[in-house]
């Protein structure tokens, strides 16, 4: 399942990294497409869209 989720609060690779490490982390077959200036997280996963936007919310960021 592909889940596409709005982060404004990404403003630079530093944060995408840091998403892309906790995303990883917790679900490490997970894939993870971070598009830096549209603000797009796109995460290839078995998991719960309602997971990854925890996973994404515990590392600080806000997720539209």
């Amino acid at each position: 399942m592909t889940i596409t989720l709005k982060v404004p609060s990404i403003a630079c690779g530093a944060c995408a990294n840091t998403i892309t490490k906790a995303i990883e982390g917790q679900k490490p077959e997970a894939k993870v497409s971070i598009d830096v200036e549209s603000k797009i997280v796109t995460v290839e996963t078995e998991a719960s869209e309602e997971m990854i936007k925890e996973i994404i919310t515990a590392v600080g960021h806000t997720v539209e």
